[in-house]
Order: structure tokens, then sequence, then C-alpha cells
């Protein structure tokens, strides 16, 4: 495979490579070596980085076939270099091989529906004429791109999840500053060089390195952008959301994915194992991660040993080899976190059934029993290999238990009645409600988003573009 060399990634300005004297090293999150370095943008480096990207939106229209034709090209040379981009997501993130090359394969589609969907923007026609006084007038909608966005993207998904922000702002026809995740920022650079391989024009993507209270808050500051599409922490976006003002945003924030496995459930042995490795997929570092398990009662005692008997199967430690199932977290600090989190749990009462060691950065997949819906564990975001199941009597109350939370992006339901199924869907407060599977479910082409703390605004490439443009009502009187 294609090593990462000790390369010093600049800030990517109108298509040059910016230096800068303030550098930050890039580790392997497995060995913890400095594997990269990026230059941290300064203040003028943003304003000159926007600056750039509206002189292109202005200067260069690029027209639907061209947008469509870059997408693609980009697609097919992801796909020549998947290995490497792969391996560089495995090194950067600590993502473990297998489903890096998953990523990058998710990222590859995510790049082609962006594309179709650029020959798909049109508005609509509306009926005046069904109102006294408008016989005589033709109206119809039309969408046009914002501008300049402004997006700041994760650690977990580096290439995807940047994917579903760039492929479908520059579908929309948009320029875009780029600040992505400073502990994984590889990848991200590298998707703007194929970008520009394949004929981007220089300044409709810029890349500004750094960290997110410095760089990402240059980022905020300015004027000038028309929209923000962030992916992170509910509190940095709620402090986006803040600084930001009027503008438009997408925030797709956190959650502690709930998922309701009820007594009637077809296939329990399915169950358990999609909620455990779903849960600890990516080393349960995604905001969609099984992490509240609701068992009815009457199967508890089988689910909780059926989900012991998948964790067992699965294989911990070094991420580039092919049959690992769990790497590290992406630092040690939020290893740390995640313990100190289940032995506050264990005080409490709690009890660690499976897993539950830290060595370094590697936190052992970790069952927890006995839990209470006060416990952190329980109700707050994990973002870790940790799962906690709970049982129930009554489904009203497992419904209850899952509305009690401040996120609100997906939950999992399993049963074979048809109308608890169409219940659930009324009575769960999520963005997405996953019926016979598990909260981590996401195909790229669908409306994605939550309610209340978990963001506003959709990601989907469909649902990205009308978020990254601007609607238009025209009227004709005849």
């Amino acid at each position: 495979m294609t090593q990462i060399l000790n390369k010093v990634y600049g800030s990517l300005i109108g298509g040059e490579n910016i230096p800068s004297e303030t550098q930050i090293p890039i580790t392997n999150k497995y060995t913890g070596e400095v594997i990269a370095s990026i230059a941290a943008a300064s203040r003028e480096d943003v304003e000159k980085a926007v600056g750039n990207a509206i002189k292109a939106f202005k200067k260069t229209k690029l027209t639907v076939q061209q947008r469509y034709e870059i997408l693609m090209k980009a697609a097919a040379i992801f796909k020549e270099r998947k290995e490497e981009l792969a391996i560089t997501i495995v090194r950067e993130s600590g993502k473990v091989l297998k489903e890096a090359r998953q990523e990058i394969d998710r990222g590859i589609q995510t790049f082609i529906a962006s594309a179709e969907e650029a020959k798909q923007i049109a508005g609509t026609g509306i009926p005046l004429a069904g109102q006294p006084g408008n016989e005589n007038k033709l109206s119809f909608t039309i969408r046009f791109p914002v501008g300049v966005i402004g997006a700041i993207t994760p650690f977990n998904f580096p290439f995807n999840l940047t994917a579903h922000k760039i492929g479908p702002a520059i579908a929309a026809g948009n320029a875009v500053v780029l600040k992505p995740a400073e502990a994984t920022p590889i990848i991200a650079n590298k998707m703007a060089e194929i970008l520009l391989e394949a004929g981007l024009p220089a300044g409709y993507l810029n890349v500004v390195n750094g960290f997110g209270k410095e760089t990402g808050q240059y980022l905020l500051e300015d004027k000038r952008i028309a929209m923000y599409t962030f992916t992170g922490s509910p509190a940095v976006g709620q402090h986006i959301k803040r600084t930001t003002g009027i503008r438009k945003v997408t925030l797709e924030l956190g959650n502690n994915s709930p998922n309701i496995i009820h007594k009637d459930v077809a296939d329990l042995d399915r169950a358990a194992e999609l909620c455990v490795t779903r849960g600890f997929y990516n080393a349960g570092q995604a905001c969609i991660s099984v992490q509240r398990i609701y068992v009815h009662e009457e199967i508890y005692d089988q689910f909780v040993q059926k989900a012991i008997a998948v964790a067992k199967t699965l294989k911990v430690g070094n991420p580039e080899l092919e049959d690992t199932d769990i790497g590290p977290l992406i630092s040690e600090k939020e290893a740390i976190r995640a313990e100190t989190w289940i032995r506050e749990a264990v005080e409490q009462g709690a009890t660690v059934v499976f897993g539950g060691n830290r060595d370094g950065s590697i936190l052992e997949p970790t069952i927890v029993t006995n839990v209470r819906p006060s416990m952190k564990l329980v109700c707050e975001e994990v973002f870790a290999p940790v799962i906690s199941i709970l049982a129930y009597s009554d489904i009203e109350d497992a419904f209850a238990q899952a509305n009690d939370s401040e996120y609100g992006l997906q939950a999992g339901v399993f049963t074979s009645d048809l109308s608890l199924a169409v219940k659930a869907a009324h009575i769960l407060d999520f963005g997405g409600v996953i019926i016979n599977n598990v909260s981590t479910y996401r195909a790229d082409i669908m409306p994605y988003g939550g309610i209340k703390n978990s963001g506003i605004g959709k990601e989907g490439p469909k649902y990205a573009i009308e978020e990254m443009t601007d609607e238009k009502i025209i009227v004709i009187d005849l």
C-alpha cells in the first residue's frame, strides 16, 4: 500500500499550497508516530481563502454539465486510488481497514449521487390562478446557488462526511471554503487535490487547516460567507448558530441512539448481532451508533447472552490488519473519558458484563447492564464502543424512555407487529426511525438530519442541494 509521507499540508487557496509558520503534527492514532503536518491557517489566510472563493464563484460560472463531469471524474479517481485513500483514513483516524474501504466506497457513491442531482435542480410552478384576481399571471420558482459555503467537517468519517458537504455544494454551483478536523485533515486535503485534478477550477474549493477554536472561528466571523454546514458536537453547533446570525446553517450534531427490541422480534439473533456490531462500528464513534438498547423483559436475558456472544467474536487491535474489527479511539484522552464514564456507572450500581478495559487509546468493546437513565452512559453521547442494555415491560414506557433525551437524530425498533411499527414511527421524536434495523442505518441518498439538539437541516445530496440553494419566485403578468 502507498505510504503516507511526512508531508506538510498548507492551506489550499486558489489551487496553491500556502505555508504557515505554525504547524500541527498529525499522528498515527494506533502507533502515535507523526505521519504528516498541517499548516495552521491565520485569519489572513482564511480571509484570502474566502475572497478567492468569491472571485471564483463570480468569475467562473460552472454549467450543470461541467459540475456533473467534474464530480463523476473525481469519483473515478477516488476509485482508482481507493487503497491509498483507505490507508490514509486508517492511519490518521484509527478506523479499521475494512471500514475505511467501506467509507471510500460510500464517499464515491455520495459524489456520484451529487453529480446526478446536479441535473435535477429545478423550481416548481405556482398556481396563482387559483386565487381571485390572478387569472392572468404565470408564476414559478427557480433555484440558484447561495454563493460561498463554509464547511466544517468531523474526524469520525473524514472522507464520506466531507463528501456529503463538498459534493452537493459543487453540484449546486457553490464555491466552498473547507475546514477539516485537525485530527484527520490528510484525507480531506487529498480529496481537494483530486477535485482539482478532475477539473474543478482553482478557487471553487479552498481548504484552511487548523484548530476549530482558531481557524474555524475565523471562518465563522467572515461575513462574506453565505452558508455554513457543520457536523460535530452540539456545543460547537450552538456556538455556530449564535455566531452566524441569520445566515443559513445546516447542523448535524450528536445523539445517544436508542434501539427498542420488542418481545415479538422476528429474529433475536439478528437483532443482537446488529446492535452489537453497529454499536461498536468505528469504535462507537458515530452519532447514530447504537448506544441505548431497550429490551422487553421476556427476552432480556436471552438478548444479553446473545450480545455477549457476538462481542466475543470481535478482534481488537491494529487497524491496518485485514481482520481487525475495532481499533483505537481518536485519542487516549477520549478513551480515558469513556473509561471514566464506565467506572462512574459501576460505582452507581451498573454491571459490566463484557469488556470495559482500556489499553492506551484502545477501549475494549463494552456491554453494560443495570444502568439508570441518569448515568452518563445513558443520557449523554458516549462516542465510544460502549452499549447499555435496559429491560422494559411496557412498550409505552420504552417509547417514553427513548424520547427522554435532548437528542433526536435516529432510533431503531425491532418488531413483527406492523401496527406497532407505525405507532413507533409517529411517537418517537427523532429525525429518522428505522424499523427492524438499528439506529446506525444510513443510506447516503436518504434525507438525514435530526431534531432537538441533534441539529437542523438535512443531508443526503438531493436534500443538501435544497439547503445550499435559494429559491426565487418569478411572476409574469400576461
